[in-house]
Order: structure tokens, then sequence, then C-alpha cells
């Protein structure tokens, strides 16, 4: 009992519920293992004892809400009465007295409280609007996994020129409002001993973009060096007419030599001045970045095997370090400078083509645990746990997504200064924000190094605070916010994140009425506030779907999956509701079926429909096939026609099936509001 008490006590969870009405306990080497990545020792006679002491005594939380319109908070009235309080508003220099029950500005204001007994206490206080932005318009847009998105001036992959192209041309040719983009974080390099991690959703950083990115002759200083274009043409041709798998090391290999020259041309006064103020403007954050970056390439990138002197990013043999290696530190700036000067370029091409929206950017749900982030922020992160998923209906095993989480404790303590920081720097060019696994705001599943995924446990976080600085930053930035919530979601979530406006996801395929008949649930019921799919990067293509094609390709690899007639069956009762409702208007081939499914979504009150662009060439093959890892090849594959042959951007272009599939959305008008009794939830 007393350590259910103690991990109650610091937002441990004991058990789990993996499906309605069932309960699984957590076992108490789990428990005690997320305990002591919290500094708790359970095994202490006193740990309880002091806890509750603690919890006792505290006037207030490290870190508090309050709603800007003036509402009283809830942890107001808890405060011994007569207790006074006083704010220091953010950038101010002093404390004046100040109400909880007025309307205070938005921001992370500094508050202490002082109560009659004379105990005080000091908690930042984070006041945020109660909802964020909404999109002003109903619209579709484009789902790209850019690296897959090859034109016939890219380098062996996608860069941000050629979003940025898709862009422009989508927009003014068939009025998207919107594109998805799979996440740009900055990736672990290559090491010695194998290829860089090809998945974006395990990256070195989360704080900035990466440089694989780039295009390089839309680099000013790259005038005025050797040109390498013969190098960067036989990447292209291995890719588009070789076979060849994206080779994503390659690409980098190349770029970074020219980028290497390109660093040797001085830059202009003008470059100099705004290259200078972007360091100020991103200060030790992009100092740390750029300085494990540089250590990287002289010790390797996995931090655990540097010398235990520049474990710390704050210790004086780093210090000395980053003097050392300044030109490589610069380099690492340098490329930070550039890659965020095309994504700025990028959501202005998207924006001046007529998009409302313009780039939506994919955060993923943690870093790499030898990664930029982990070694900057190491005070942040919980060591010796991972990031996963329990066992469930879905995954008999779990999943362990060797990912550390961030200690909830330290997120407080800190006023949340590292996910506010990390949302300020993903918002810059973003006209929304796709948050990976955005139940992650309310808990995550903690697993013990070395330990199966069944051997986990949830670790709870403050989604109020939580919540509320994801609020502010999407306020103060304009940027409107949608949350991935497929899966096993805890009661209350969709409903807390609906009325805080963070739209959620909902693909067409999961859409059924789990609870009762299980037959598709009516467009007309769908949620309002969503993003409406047909798949997703972790899901067969519509094409795959609807020809058996998904079915085939698990079975070659031996996964389990429904069998072909319980698939053809699942098609065919969605292709029969698309007849009654005369979606197929002309005739009955894939092509046309793939349409339907489109008008289908059109239905459906969703603020936002996505399109994933493979779709539009009916490539089968999935990007991510979950459950693998050298059996496919996950995140390396280009934008392919229905026989696997590469399309590339200007191909797609011209595509008239593209063309047809897109023209859908001109078909007719659709309001933003749904008909009477839609679900909003």
């Amino acid at each position: 009992m007393s350590l259910a008490r103690l991990a109650a006590l610091h937002g441990v969870a004991t058990s789990y519920s993996p499906a309605p009405g069932r309960t699984v306990r957590a076992s108490d080497a789990a428990v005690t293992a997320a305990l002591a990545a919290l500094g708790v020792d359970a095994a202490s006679p006193d740990a309880l004892r002091e806890a509750e002491a603690r919890a006792g005594e505290r006037l207030l939380a490290p870190t508090v809400v309050a709603a800007a319109d003036g509402r009283m908070p809830a942890w107001a009235p808890a405060l011994p009465a007569g207790t006074r309080a006083a704010l220091r508003r953010e950038g101010g220099d002093r404390f004046d007295p100040w109400d909880p029950g007025t309307p205070t500005e938005p921001g992370v204001h500094r508050l202490r409280v002082t109560a009659p007994d004379g105990r005080t206490a000091e908690a930042h206080l984070v006041v945020a609007p109660p909802r964020a932005p909404q999109p002003p318009e109903r619209t579709h847009g484009l789902l790209v996994q850019l690296y897959s998105l090859l034109s016939a001036r890219s380098w062996g992959m996608g860069d941000l020129a050629d979003l940025a192209d898709l862009a422009s041309w989508s927009a003014r040719t068939h009025g998207t409002g919107f594109l998805q983009v799979n996440p740009l974080h900055a990736a672990v390099p290559a090491g010695p001993d194998g290829g860089t991690d090809p998945s974006p959703y395990r990256p070195s950083s989360r704080r900035f973009p990466d440089p694989v990115h780039l295009r390089i002759e839309d680099i000013p200083e790259y005038a005025y060096v050797p040109a390498r274009t013969r190098d960067a043409a036989r990447l292209r041709e291995s890719v588009l007419e070789k076979g060849e798998l994206i080779d994503r090391d390659a690409v980098w290999a190349l770029k970074r030599e020219v980028l290497e020259a390109i660093h040797e041309v001085p830059l202009s006064p003008g470059r100099r001045a705004a290259y200078c103020d972007f360091l100020a403007e991103q200060g030790t954050a992009l100092d740390d970045h750029a300085t494990w970056y540089a250590l990287a390439e002289r010790y390797g990138p996995d931090r655990h095997t540097w010398p235990a002197a520049l474990q710390d990013p704050r210790s004086p043999e780093t210090a000395a370090a980053r003097r050392e290696l300044m030109d490589r530190v610069d380099f690492h700036c340098r490329l930070a400078w550039l890659t965020d000067g095309q994504l700025a370029a990028a959501q202005r091409a998207a924006r001046e083509a007529g998009m409302p929206i313009g780039l939506v950017h994919d955060l993923a749900v943690g870093v790499h645990p030898g990664g930029a982030d982990a070694w900057a922020q190491r005070d942040v992160f919980a060591h010796g746990m991972s990031v996963g998923a329990p066992p469930d209906a879905f995954n008999a095993r779990g999943q362990d997504w060797g990912l550390p989480p961030w200690r909830p404790d330290r997120l407080a303590e800190t006023g949340y200064a590292a996910f506010r920081d990390l949302l300020r720097t993903l918002m810059r060019h973003a006209g929304a924000v796709r948050i990976d696994h955005v139940m992650g705001l309310f808990r995550l599943w903690w697993i013990p190094e070395g330990q199966p995924p069944t051997e986990g446990c949830y670790v709870h976080y403050d989604a109020e605070a939580m919540l509320a600085v994801l609020l502010l930053e999407a306020s103060r930035s304009g940027t409107y916010v949608i949350g991935e919530d497929l899966g096993t979601v805890e009661p209350g979530v969709r409903e807390t994140l609906s009325e805080s406006g963070v739209l959620g996801t909902s693909v067409m395929w999961f859409e059924r009425d789990w609870e009762g008949d299980g037959r598709p649930v009516p467009a007309e019921r769908w949620r309002t506030d969503c993003v409406a799919t047909a798949t997703t990067h972790d899901l067969p293509s519509t094409a795959a779907r609807l020809t058996g094609a998904d079915v085939r390709l698990r079975e070659e690899l031996g996964l389990s999956t429904a069998t072909p007639d319980e698939a053809a069956a699942e098609v065919g009762e969605w292709l029969a509701l698309f007849a009654r409702l005369g979606l197929l208007r002309h005739g009955h081939d894939e092509e046309e079926e793939i349409r339907a499914v489109h008008r289908f979504l059109l239905r459906t009150p969703a603020r936002m429909i996505g399109v994933w662009l493979p779709d539009l060439v009916g490539d089968r093959r999935p990007q991510n096939l979950p459950g693998t890892w050298a059996e496919y090849p996950n995140w390396r594959l280009p934008v392919a026609d229905p026989a696997g042959r590469p399309v590339t951007l200007e191909e797609l272009a011209a595509s008239p099936r593209a063309h047809a599939l897109l023209q859908v959305f001109g078909e007719g008008a659709v309001p933003l509001t749904g008909p009477p009794g839609a679900r909003r939830a």
C-alpha cells in the first residue's frame, strides 16, 4: 500500500486499462524504476513520510495555471484564508499585488504568495487563452513525406524548394489550403558502424530542422563555389531511373561537402547581419545544438561513449572543447540558419499562393537518447527510461519507441521552459502544428531500460499546464494545432482537447461504430474538430487497401493480418456505402473508387481534409510498415505509380490521375459546419 501511495504522490500509475472493463496491475519493479527515474528511492523507509510532508506543507505547485479572462483558478481557493498574492509579469522586474480572480494578460509570469502564518511560496504562473486559434475556413490539403518527393532538380531526395513548389502548384491549380509534412527535425548523424536512422520520428533534436533538406542552389554563396551538379544528378537518377532506395546518408555526404565549401565564402554585410540576429535570437539553445554536432564529429554520434567530462554541456571541459571547435560550431550554426531561411521561404510561397494555412509541421513524440536534445537538456529527461505503449488489442507485446521521456517534475520546476522553447521554434514558420501521440500531454508509458514493453507503467503529466503552454504559444504565433489521437485514448482526453481547440485526427477505415454494430460511421456523424483522412504514413495507401496489395505485402513478410476474404469484405462494405450515397459516379474502377473515398470525406463536417500524396498517382507501397526493420525499406521510398515506378514532382503535377482526384474538391462547395447533430468531440 505504501508503494501505491508513494507512486500516486508522484503521478506514477500502478495500473492501466487496455480495454473497457479490464484493469491490469503494473509490476512493483516497473513502478519502483519509474520513481527512481524521478529521483525517489522507493526502498527508503522515510520516502513516503517525506513525500507526504512536502505535499502537506506546499502552498503552490511549481507551475500553476490561470485563465486570461479572470475565472478563479482551482488552486486559489485551496490557499489558506487571508493569503496575499503578488505577480511579477513576464518581462517585468517587480512584484505587484494581484487578485487571482482578475483578468490577466497571457504569458508566463512569476507568482508569489504569503500565508497568514508567514509561509511564502513562488511559482510560475501560465496564463493562456481558453482555446487555440481555429482555421478560418474549411479546407483540404496534401499529406507529404518530404524525402519521398523528388523533383528533376533535387539531390536524391525531396528538399525544401520541392516543398515550396508543391505548395505553389497545388494551391494555385487546385485550391489546396495546407501541406502537412513529416517531422523535419535534425537527425542523428551516421556513425562509423552504420547509417543514419531513416525514421523522422527518432531525431537527434526537435528544436532545429535538418539541413539535409536544403536546396543547395538556393543558397546565395553557392554561386561562388565549384558546382557538383553531376554528382547530384547521379544520386537523383539512381532513385528515379535505377530503382534504388532513397539514400539519405549519400545525399547528406554530397551536400555536406558542398556546404563545407560554402562556409568558406564570406557572407555579404547584409547576410552577416541577418546571421548575427539569428544567433542572438536562438542563443544558448543553438550554441548547445551546434556544439553537440561538433563533438559528434570528433567522438561519434552516441554521446554515451564520449569522455565523461563532456557528458555535461555546462562543464569546464565542454566549454574548452567548444572554444577549440569554434569553427565547427559556427558551421553547424550556419546550417541551422540556412535551413530556417528555406523553411520560411516555403511557408511564404504557400501563403503567397493563397493557402490559408500553409505548412503543417509535425512534432515527433520524443528524441534519440544519444542525441543533441538529450545531451543539452539532460536535466529534463528521465534517464534509464523509454517511451512506448502497453499491450493492447492491436499489439499484444506492447511497443518500445526508444525515446527518453521528459520528467514532469523538472518541467514544472522550470515553468515548462523546454516545452515552450520547442513549440516556439517549431511554430516559427508553420500555419499549423501536428503533435504526434498528443495523448503524451496527459500521460506516457515509461519502460525501464532493458525491460520489455509489458514491464512498464504510465506516468502522468500536468495536462492543464501542458495544454496552457501549448495554447499560449499557439496564440502568440497564430498557429493552429492538430493532435494525433488515434488508438487507445484515456477517457476524457478527446473532449478536453476539443474544448481547447485542438483538432483531432480521424482516419476513414477506423471510423466504425465499435460499441454498436461495427458498421461505418455515417459521414454526418463524424466530429467537426478534426483532420479527416483516408490513411496515414503508418497505414497502407488507399490504392493498396482497395486492391488488397496491403494484405499480400504483409503475408509475404510473415506479419499477422486480416485474411484476404476479411479485408475484401471490409472494403466491399465501404464501397457498397459509397454506391448507396451516389459517390461512385463514373464506373467502378480503382481510380473512381479512390475519388469516392474522398467524396465521402467531403461529406463529413471535418474542418480539414488531408489527401495522402501517393494516392494522387496510385502508389501501393506504404512509407512505413510498423513491426518491420530490415524486412522493409521504411522511410526510403520515393512516391511511385501503381507499378512502383518513381514519379517526379513534375510528372505528378502533369498527371491526369492526380488532377482528377484533386478536382473532386471543386465539384461542390461544402460548408464548414456540419449538418444538425454533427458530433464535435
